[in-house]
């Protein structure tokens, strides 16, 4: 991306001018998560927790998803708090995000460590640019997971390109999205991600205007037989 990995975190206006910094308790699946976010203008939309996660959040609980020593990979974390929770509970994570998003991400995870210890491995963070550098990640996930991330027109087939890859092992793709009509969101799930996916709205908010959707990698794409 180079020059255009700026542009995916978009500025408005009057949006983060003055740096400061909070911390935000979060209480789901038994386990409790105290995330800082730090606003400022060079972190943008990464450095909050926004709606969409904990939307995702509170259907993993009404679903009862067993996250126990399932491979799991975050697209766009920000303060990483989905990937930590799903840590917390035995996952192998590894969270993801532009480069100038990691060390928030990082900050979070040490301060959320278990007293003892994590449950499975610690996660990783590591930047991932969309379209052009997944091919240094694997692509055998149990889980691929994403919130609030369908925003930027332009980037939504670097964003297909990327989970195409992800999900050739035969991972299922969580994404939590704010249906907003200035983003287009609604255009990426309806006429790119069938493109390479088999996709299904799980549950919807209307109060919110929050969608949560899964998606599976088309048959003829996957790179392996995935094993149950």
């Amino acid at each position: 991306m180079g020059e255009e990995a700026d542009a995916v975190f978009p500025a408005e206006d009057h949006l983060f001018e003055d740096s400061f910094s909070k911390d935000r308790t979060f209480s789901f699946l038994g386990q409790e998560c105290k995330i800082n976010e730090s606003f400022g203008a060079s972190l943008g939309v990464a450095a909050s927790v926004w709606d969409a996660a904990i939307h995702l959040c509170r259907f993993f609980e009404q679903i009862s998803l067993d996250l126990s020593g399932k491979r799991v990979i975050e697209l766009g974390a920000g303060t990483g708090f989905l990937s930590i929770l799903a840590a917390r509970l035995g996952a192998r994570v590894t969270l993801t995000d532009l480069p100038l998003a990691i060390p928030q991400a990082v900050r979070n995870i040490k301060a959320n460590t278990p007293p003892t210890g994590w449950p499975s491995e610690v996660p990783i963070a590591a930047p991932l640019c969309w379209g052009q550098d997944q091919e240094n990640f694997s692509s055998d996930w149990d889980l691929v997971l994403g919130t609030d991330i369908i925003y930027m027109p332009e980037t939504f087939p670097l964003l297909l390109d990327t989970l195409v890859h992800l999900c050739g092992g035969g991972a299922v793709v969580f994404l939590s999205s704010k249906m907003r009509r200035e983003h287009r969101t609604q255009d990426f799930y309806d006429n790119w991600l069938p493109q390479k996916f088999e996709v299904e709205l799980v549950q919807t908010e209307p109060e919110s205007n929050i969608n949560i959707y899964r998606a599976a990698l088309r048959a003829e794409s996957l790179t392996k037989t995935p094993e149950y």
